[in-house]
């Protein structure tokens, strides 16, 4: 990699709806770019990209990928990323470390949920953003149907700087609007809209730099290298939006692609300094203090845990000592590499704005910086999508919990999206991710990996028992069996106290009525009912215990005796007191076209929900509701069919409510039928 300077690197993302063809279109960049010799394809499983054996199955993109070419000089790095949006979080991983963000799409499809969602994240980011609208040779493409939907969604800024030559099954080339070069023989129409789209990004070129609007108005026309060098300004400005066109299934397009690539995407001098957590700076350039964040792990079956790193300033060097900023610790580091598909390339150094990939280091996770000791800087971390969807995870086989939960939080160390619990209350296993596809992924990988199997199911909801009213209750233990019996009586109270206000235990007794030795075993007895409940099987909470009579043998009483006083005479003041059922409630938000509005506030009523408020967030609507979390295991599949995978959301614990009778009724007749035929209750009220 020597000779390469931050003015010749670039490094972008590949992003798109998934099928839109972006994973081609980077097979043929490195097939033409001669970084490999023979065209990889996603459908025969021959992709360089695609390489994994989940991936070559199923025929998608499942994690991004960083690969490496050279052309006429230039130094390029890409991450390919999936394209569909259960793997999403690869998608803003790669946004948060790359200098622009090509989006590809379909043209026979147009501007597709996926591509609206890139863009929104590369807006959020401040990434400039190129199209490139593929599959100009099939049935019904449209390039310039494309462009309208794109400056119908995205702006005016969104030109194109280039036309296609021939339609559908006669597209043969594409016109450069700068140069005027043309693949083909263009027609009348295809001259004319040539000249209009011209105009246009002249226009907007020259309103993108005050020096060059002046010239422009003065004289009426840009050289074409004012044009270029304009552009090419514009576009890291955010300024202007770049279209490209062209086919990856018959190469057309891929040549002017790498000469754009080379021309026209920004290089990481041209963005500026980079901000760590306290306000520290760093310039992209080879004379500053090295830094390098990040941004992904991998576990390669050969070399180990890989960390996947972008180097934003300075010069990361092989067998060096540097600085994990994030935990303020040393990290040695033995090896670095390029990494093409499953070909690992050793080198001795990466610069500023290069991605590499460093094998088995002990301290840095994702998130973390690593940086020269003498200019220490931790960069902010990447704020990965939120787990909507869980499941509770069950081994398939006997014994085999430690090593489910053992793999499992290894493919949750390389992945933040991908959520790992054990619920305390239902004792359970949870797995959350983003998506049924994504568990479905991660669980196979689980079984490849690591060799064992799980089913799964709904998360048990963790209801809670209580009160309403004030009740006393009485026991009388008393057995007599030949030798020394068991005695002890007791009297207790039983009152709610506030939501959330917990338990508490007193001792009212007076006159010596229950000695004191034995009032730690009636409290024994109290709880271990209340941990066990009474109305459905589930905690009681929120009341207050208070021991005030009983009596007690000087031979037979002992504390298992009062033990079991404690709890019998619990379980008849609870029946006594108005018993109910306690729900988790969350809070959810979700984020949707305002199109869909109207329906999903009516699945959120249906699901007993109640709405907290709306807004409108970067033309998107906000739903803001409270719903039992009961109701909202299927939440994102719905949410996905109605919106087409443009919707998503987010919930967290909000606080626990009464559940009205005629559910709970339906929680207490489930666990009496589960008890009596001696299986675990499901709880799941549908």
């Amino acid at each position: 990699m020597n000779g390469f300077t931050v003015e010749n690197t670039r490094n972008f993302a590949i992003t798109g709806h998934g099928g839109s063809g972006k994973t081609s279109l980077l097979e043929q960049l490195l097939f033409k770019s001669g970084a490999t010799s023979r065209l990889g394809r996603v459908d025969d499983g021959t992709s360089i990209c695609d390489f994994q054996d989940d991936e070559k199955k199923r025929k998608v993109t499942i994690d991004s990928k960083v690969l490496r070419f050279e052309t006429s000089g230039v130094n390029v790095f890409v991450v390919d990323t999936p394209g569909y949006a259960d793997f999403y979080a690869s998608v803003v991983g790669a946004l948060r470390v790359v200098d622009s963000v090509l989006i590809v799409l379909d043209s026979t499809s147009g501007v597709q949920v996926g591509a609206q969602r890139i863009w929104k994240e590369a807006e959020k980011k401040g990434k400039p953003v190129i199209f490139f609208v593929n599959k100009l040779d099939k049935e019904q493409s449209n390039f310039f149907n494309v462009v309208k939907a794109l400056r119908k969604s995205f702006g005016e800024k969104c030109i194109p700087i280039q036309v296609p030559v021939g339609k559908e099954k006669d597209f043969k080339g594409v016109a450069d609007l700068i140069s005027g070069s043309v693949s083909g023989t263009m027609s009348d129409e295809e001259k004319e809209l040539f000249e209009e789209y011209k105009t246009a990004l002249v226009e907007n070129v020259a309103e993108a730099d005050d020096a060059i609007l002046e010239k422009y108005l003065g004289e009426g026309t840009l050289s074409d290298d004012e044009v270029k060098k304009g552009l090419k300004a514009a576009i890291a400005g955010r300024k202007v939006f770049p279209i490209l066109c062209g086919s990856a299934q018959s190469a057309v397009g891929i040549n002017e692609l790498l000469k754009a690539i080379r021309d026209d995407f920004p290089s990481p001098d041209t963005l500026g300094e980079i901000e760590g957590l306290d306000g520290q700076k760093r310039k992209p350039a080879a004379n500053e203090p090295m830094s390098a964040f990040a941004f992904k792990t991998m576990t390669d079956p050969f070399v180990g845990h890989i960390t996947y790193c972008r180097v934003y300033s300075g010069t990361l060097n092989a067998n060096s000592e540097v600085l994990n900023s994030s935990q303020d610790k040393s990290e040695r580091l033995a090896h670095l590499y390029l990494i093409k598909g499953k070909e690992q390339i050793t080198i001795e150094r990466a610069s500023a704005g290069d991605i590499v990939a460093i094998p088995k280091l002990k301290l840095t996770a994702i998130n973390q910086t690593l940086c020269d000791s003498k200019g220490k800087i931790a960069y902010p971390p990447i704020e990965f999508p939120k787990p909507s969807i869980s499941f509770s995870i069950h081994p398939k086989a006997k014994g085999d919990e430690e090593k489910v939960a053992t793999g499992l939080h290894k493919l949750c160390e390389d992945d933040s999206t991908l959520v790992l619990a054990k619920n305390v209350e239902t004792k359970e296993m949870v797995l959350s991710g983003l998506g049924d596809l994504h568990i479905e992924v991660m669980l196979a990988r689980l079984r490849d990996k690591f060799g064992v199997d799980v089913t799964i199911g709904e998360p048990l909801v963790a209801y809670k028992e209580t009160v309403r009213a004030m009740a006393e209750g009485h026991e009388k233990h008393k057995t007599q069996s030949g030798g020394r019996g068991q005695y002890g009586e007791v009297y207790l109270r039983l009152a709610p106290k506030p939501r959330g206000g917990g338990y508490e235990f007193k001792n009212a007794v007076v006159g010596g009525n229950i000695p004191r030795q034995y009032i730690p075993a009636i409290e024994k007895g109290v709880v271990g009912i209340m941990e066990t409940g009474i109305l459905a099987g589930y905690p009681v909470v929120d009341v207050e215990v208070t021991v005030y009579d009983g009596s007690y043998h000087t031979v037979d009483s002992s504390e298992l005796s009062f033990k079991l006083a404690g709890s019998k005479a619990f379980q008849d003041a609870f029946a006594k007191a108005s018993p109910y059922l306690l729900e988790p409630i969350v809070n959810v938000e979700v984020v949707a076209p305002e199109e869909y509005t109207g329906t999903i506030i009516g699945i959120l009523n249906a699901k007993r929900g109640r709405m907290q408020g709306m807004d409108m967030q970067g033309g998107l609507q906000v739903i803001k509701s409270q719903v039992p979390i009961s109701e909202m295991f299927k939440f994102s599949n719905e949410l996905r069919s109605i919106t087409g995978g443009s919707g998503s959301f987010s919930m967290e614990f909000s606080h626990y409510e009464e559940v009205p009778f005629n559910i709970a009724q339906k929680v207490i007749d489930k666990t009496k039928h589960a008890r009596a035929s001696g299986e675990m209750a499901t709880n799941s009220t549908h």
